[in-house]
């Protein structure tokens, strides 16, 4: 597999539920890496919620280290200061969002989404240029042939050592699919998408992570 598959400490490791979506507290790679911060995506139509994925992102805890100058600040403080989320982007330290999904979609549908956020992040500061642009299209062929059934597992793993993103894919029992994003700026894109503050795919998970964080922070 892309990343290593969670592995229990003990006899019995007490799972975290995100919209009765089970994520294990650690998942291990190179090293351990916590679940600091969970939520969904989802959209409200006339009065209906309607939930697509629950998200779990996985953090070196050593991360707060590289946080140091918003100790002692609030969750709420933490929740709306995109600055801070992007020190958490540029921390050298591992990183693992995991995507599982509750309402299953076309994977062509998850590849514009994803081509569209990037896309827009990268020409707002004037970085979409060739390289970027073939990219992005790497990106969106891996998903075109996908099906995201129901209980489907996307992960993204951004390691330290490299300004990289392996992207794995794993539905109904097939072997998982993965593919590497080598190019830095849409890997950064990639995490500011889901990580990138007010202006991030899913508040809830925003907000998780700075309530995880707040009194991490403390205990520097």
């Amino acid at each position: 597999m892309l990343v290593n598959e969670p592995t229990n400490v003990g006899t019995e490791v007490e799972v975290v539920m995100v919209d009765e979506v089970p994520f294990p507290p650690l998942v291990n790679i190179t090293k351990p890496l916590s679940l600091l911060g969970h939520g969904i995506t989802d959209i409200e139509i006339h009065f209906l919620q309607i939930k697509f994925t629950a998200i779990g992102v996985y953090l070196d805890p050593q991360i707060v280290s590289h946080l140091q100058k918003w100790k002692g600040k609030s969750a709420a403080e933490l929740a709306e200061d995109d600055h801070f989320f992007q020190a958490i982007i540029s921390a050298p330290v591992d990183k693992l969002v995991r995507v599982v999904v509750i309402k299953e979609i076309k994977g062509s549908q998850f590849g514009v989404q994803i081509e569209s956020a990037v896309r827009d992040r990268l020409a707002e500061v004037d970085l979409y240029e060739e390289e970027e642009e073939e990219a992005v299209e790497q990106l969106v062929e891996f998903f075109q042939s996908k099906y995201f059934h129901k209980d489907s597992v996307l992960t993204f793993y951004f390691p330290a050592a490299s300004p990289t993103a392996q992207i794995g894919f794993a539905g109904e029992g097939k072997e998982e699919a993965k593919m590497e994003v080598k190019n830095g700026n849409v890997v950064e894109m990639i995490q500011k998408w889901y990580l990138g503050g007010t202006t991030a795919l899913s508040p809830t998970t925003i907000s998780s992570l700075a309530t995880s964080l707040s009194p991490l922070l403390l205990s520097i």
